[in-house]
């Protein structure tokens, strides 16, 4: 008997065993080394993987050896996983709601067909134990993936893709038509990829940086100088300084550091 997809989970159950098996080695320890990160060893992780559904993807994980974790949500999936798939560790919960740390010990690849009502809120979430999670990938609405890989200058680059691009090198992968779920989504998916990079601290406080950027796109179409006036202070000389005259869009990850340094 199948899982039933449940519109208000956000669900639309992956068919295509091609496209699932593509999702699965995107992970794979010779794909992260053609992608320039091996030597880190993170093909070997244990694995996370959100939303299951019906093991799709999860089957391609197990069989290429890996020690797989699903995260469930919804209870009739839960039983479904029980049934077919036995040996599979499930834990049933809201991932938002959970201690990774409590989950799995140590470094993980987080991966999955990514519920698209709440992707954005696990991706601010993948931010919180950026020291944990070296690879983040698989699938979700191909607008936000995109949002996540864009580059400055970009009418899509937003607070997500500063925030990740801060920690992690972000990599588009490829397209998935609505065809291949059941029942179809409305809109295009698409598969990322997000690795580690090297570095080990913004050189400024956490919070204020995630506040400079926020407040910054909170505004997008205005100057940083009008957006981020309430940040600074009215009168502060910095705020004449030409990077004040931009908009948000126009800037790197270095240049919000940089504006950040700066706050009073």
């Amino acid at each position: 008997m199948e899982v039933r997809a449940k519109k208000n989970l956000g669900q639309h159950f992956l068919r295509d065993l091609n496209v699932a098996a593509r999702i699965a080695a995107t992970i794979s320890s010779d794909e992260l080394e053609r992608a320039g990160v091996s030597g880190q060893q993170w093909g070997e992780l244990p694995v996370m993987e959100i939303g299951p559904g019906m093991g799709v993807l999860t089957r391609f994980l197990v069989d290429a050896g890996r020690d797989v974790t699903a995260i469930e949500l919804d209870s009739e999936s839960v039983a479904y996983l029980g049934r077919e798939m036995p040996g599979l560790r499930v834990v049933e919960g809201d991932f938002l709601k959970l201690n990774l740390n409590e989950i799995i010990e140590g470094e993980m690849v987080l991966i999955g067909n990514y519920p698209y009502n709440i992707s954005s809120q696990i991706f601010f979430k993948v931010l919180d134990y950026k020291d944990k999670i070296p690879v983040v990938s698989g699938m979700l609405q191909k607008e936000v993936a995109e949002r996540i890989c864009a580059a400055p200058g970009s009418k899509v680059y937003g607070i997500l893709s500063v925030l990740l691009q801060a920690w992690y090198d972000c990599k588009y992968l490829f397209n998935v038509p609505p065809g291949v779920f059941a029942p179809p989504p409305k809109v295009m998916s698409g598969v990322l990829r997000l690795t580690r990079n090297g570095r080990t601290s913004l050189g400024v406080d956490e919070k204020r940086f995630k506040t400079v950027v926020k407040t910054a796109f909170g505004q997008r179409r205005k100057t940083l100088r009008n957006s981020l006036q309430p940040l600074f202070g009215a009168g502060h000389p910095f705020l004449q300084e030409e990077i004040m005259s931009l908009r948000p869009e126009r800037l790197g990850v270095e240049e919000f550091i940089a504006i950040t340094r700066q706050l009073p």
